[in-house]
């Protein structure tokens, strides 16, 4: 039994030296397109990307700055990604490699460039997990829904918003994605949890993928990106796993490694791992707590007027003097309005709204360009609003159609009626009272009695 067991073990490693040895011409034609082609979908060659780099206030950089730093791909056209851009890089890829091919004539193998080339994929794909990873665990990416988002009907929601609001209602289950994330990409960083890495990132970014086809999500291009980032990866050692665990044959692992001759090249690995490490984790870790603690990114931060954040019957509706009763079917006359607990003001009507259909993650420092709220949700108007507290002159501009402008004076007779008198933006008059509805949410009577408690709505 032994000695067919060692006979095995023999086979094996002679079987391994022969894959060391010269590879087909067939393997070194595709290895050279494979290398042009993930060297360019891996490192940044826009020369955009560097210009932003080092617009970063490296003194104190936000988590934003880094998130888009890591969020990087090529792309050769204008608008959201798509798949034509790797099209792009595999012809150039093609033809780079047709081109190596015809001038290196002597090369038997490639294992030098394929190592570094598995250096490369693997601190990209590690860098795009982190980044995403963090801004789950801190739940930031899907935030708790708004108001308006609570009070705006289902079919009036796009299928992305319905599920970025449902992951947003369960931060914990968030934060567990961010884990897992965060962990596939720690793993990444060392070559022998490499293999472990992608067994956990492939089935969990297959997910995401599907998740953006089936709701229609923006980052499908992405997500499907850092897929096949680890499928090169586990193409690896992917054969030396199918001998071990489905043929059950004694495999030995791959020895090789780089040989660094100088002392630069030594303590230079080690300043670049240990500043990438600084740098995508720690740095960007610390910045996304705080983010989390003081300014998260998807609602803006000014604040609103105190003490009217809540949900408002529009009891009296008048435009041009004359009174308009209410009617499901008015086009004109409002039905509600929202006042957030930031400068936002939201309209529920039946006018015809232009929708914001933003669907990539974006982190914006400027409140003006932070759209969340109104992204993939109908039914309602969003304005952004400046307060004079003296003159109590409210300025509302649409968010998503600035043209559409209301000068408003604001009066309170009691803490639950809001008069609202002025123009609009076609310059009519208009006068309206709003009374505050005492309204109940499920999931905060859920948060203060617990799931297994009692509560009337």
């Amino acid at each position: 039994m032994s000695t067919t067991i060692d006979q095995k073990v023999r086979d094996t490693r002679s079987a391994t030296l022969a894959e060391a040895g010269s590879w087909t011409a067939l393997e070194k034609a595709s290895f050279r397109i494979a290398f042009i082609y993930f060297v360019i979908q891996s490192v940044p060659l826009d020369w955009k990307y560097y210009r932003d780099l080092f617009k970063i206030n490296w003194l104190n950089p936000g988590y934003g700055d880094i998130f888009r730093l890591a969020r990087y791909s090529p792309r050769f056209f204008d608008g959201s990604d798509t798949f034509a851009n790797w099209l792009v890089v595999l012809v150039i890829a093609v033809a780079g490699g047709i081109f190596w091919g015809t001038r290196d004539k002597e090369s038997q193998e490639y294992n030098k460039l394929y190592y570094w080339l598995r250096v490369i994929v693997r601190y990209r794909l590690a860098v795009g997990l982190i980044a995403y990873g963090f801004i789950k665990f801190f739940p930031l990416q899907s935030p708790f829904p708004s108001i308006s988002n609570l009070n705006t009907a289902y079919g009036d929601l796009s299928a992305w918003k319905l599920f970025a609001l449902s992951l947003g209602v369960v931060p914990d289950y968030q934060s567990f994605l961010g884990a897992v994330e965060i962990l596939g990409g720690l793993l990444l960083l060392h070559r022998r949890t490499t293999t472990i890495a992608t067994l956990i990132i492939i089935p969990f970014t297959g997910n995401v993928f599907i998740s953006n086809l089936a709701y229609e999500g923006g980052e499908y291009v992405y997500s499907f990106y850092l897929i096949v980032l680890a499928l090169f990866l586990f193409a690896f050692d992917a054969k030396r796993l199918y001998s071990v665990l489905s043929l059950e044959q004694p495999t030995l692992p791959n020895r090789f490694n780089p040989i660094f001759t100088t002392e630069w090249q030594k303590y230079g690995r080690l300043v670049l791992k240990a500043g990438f490490i600084f740098i995508f984790v720690f740095l960007y870790g610390v910045k996304t707590y705080a983010g989390y603690r003081q300014s998260p990114y998807h609602y803006p931060q000014k604040p609103g007027i105190e003490n009217t954040a809540g949900l408002y019957n529009v009891r009296e509706f008048s435009i041009n003097g004359q009174q308009l009763p209410y009617s499901p079917l008015d086009s004109v006359r409002w039905k509600d309005v929202v006042f957030e607990k930031w400068a936002t003001i939201s309209v529920r009507s039946g006018a015809p709204e232009k929708i914001d259909q933003a669907l990539e993650e974006q982190i914006h420092a400027e409140d003006e360009k932070r759209n969340f709220e109104q992204a993939g949700a109908g039914g309602r108007h969003y304005y952004s609003y400046t307060f004079d507290q003296a003159g109590r002159k409210l300025t509302l501009t649409n968010k998503v159609a600035p043209s559409d402008q209301l000068i408003l004076n604001l009066s309170r007779p009691d803490s639950s009626t809001i008069l609202l008198s002025g123009v609009n933006a076609k310059r009519d008059s208009i006068h309206v009272v709003l009374d505050k509805v005492q309204k109940k949410y499920l999931f905060e009577e859920v948060k203060k009695v617990g799931r297994r408690g009692e509560f009337k709505l």
